[in-house]
């Protein structure tokens, strides 16, 4: 018997499906600026260019009431490290290498106290406090050349914050892979999806 607790508020929720839909639009559109030959493009390379450009402050206004929201409501003490999280981390490892085929019960049960396991909340810090701020200021950058002051930086700053720019692209759609097959490890290959839809997470 499955038993559900109430872990992600309305707001964490529209945020979340926000924030997934920008992140898709600025992958695909990132990848046909980058990647795409310009005689078969994936889409216009305007085209590419403009939504880039509003997917992308939309995120940055988006992330902005991501930090505001955990700074003002119970959301933030999600996204800090405890005590022992290297040991944590080996132990979570080991269940997703091996316990997870064997049955075992997770190490780390959700709850309301602590809603992410010690490998989600390293990833998910490292993601919503490193990479995506780095995503976000490169990408101001690059939308104001300006403010890079190349007289100080020199003639190689833009394509360096640009290079930057796309490493960091490319480990949140890193992520966004792996996020998406962890998000299939629950009580049922759907429920954590159900879950952001719903706020109630199902437990075994």
């Amino acid at each position: 018997m499955n038993d559900k607790v109430y872990l992600y508020p309305v707001w964490i929720r529209m945020w979340h499906w926000t924030n997934a839909c920008l992140c898709l639009l600025l992958i695909i559109t990132g990848i046909s600026m980058q990647y795409s030959d310009p005689s078969y493009p994936m889409m216009r390379f305007d085209w590419a260019v403009s939504i880039h450009d509003i997917a992308g402050i939309l995120l940055a206004v988006s992330y902005l009431g991501f930090v505001i929201g955990n700074l003002f409501t119970t959301n933030g003490k999600h996204y800090r490290f405890r005590k022992g999280i290297i040991k944590n981390l080996f132990i979570q490892a080991r269940y997703y290498a091996f316990g997870i085929f064997k049955n075992e019960k997770p190490p780390f049960p959700i709850s309301k106290e602590s809603k992410f396991n010690p490998l989600q909340k390293f990833s998910y810090i490292a993601v919503m406090h490193l990479i995506v701020p780095v995503v976000i200021i490169s990408g101001i950058f690059l939308f104001f050349p300006v403010l890079l002051n190349l007289e100080i930086f020199g003639n190689k700053a833009l394509h360096t914050t640009d290079i930057i720019h796309v490493i960091m692209g490319f480990f949140v759609s890193l992520f966004l892979l792996v996020h998406l097959y962890f998000c299939t490890i629950g009580c049922t290959p759907v429920s954590n999806f159900k879950s952001m839809f719903t706020g109630y997470h199902e437990r075994h």
